[in-house]
């Protein structure tokens, strides 16, 4: 897997390595030992999936205080356009925001 940082502090685009052929792909989505090192030594701990129809806008998610808690977000099938806004006001990118489009493919 490669880590790329972006313009958030503690914010960064995890992206695996995938094997193509004739007969389609194959990635590794999850390795405990790389999830400690990019959690600073955090355990990943529970996976959601949810589908959406084309046009529909999921939500803005946050938690605070001790139900705070980071989201993994993938994409089975199409793409995504991710937004992410740092609300904490302590930190050093307050109000910084970060957009990529998450493919399938």
């Amino acid at each position: 897997m490669e880590i790329k940082n972006t313009p958030i502090s503690d914010l960064v685009e995890v992206q695996p390595k995938v094997f193509g052929d004739e007969r389609g792909y194959f990635l590794e989505t999850f390795r405990d030992s790389t999830f400690k090192e990019i959690l600073n030594g955090e355990e990943f701990v529970q996976e959601n999936q949810s589908f959406s129809v084309k046009g529909v806008l999921r939500g803005l998610h946050f938690q605070k205080g001790s139900a705070a808690q980071g989201k993994l977000v993938r994409v089975a099938l199409g793409k995504v356009f991710d937004v992410a806004v740092d609300i904490r006001p302590q930190s050093p990118t307050f109000g910084h925001w970060y957009s990529v489009i998450l493919d399938a493919q």
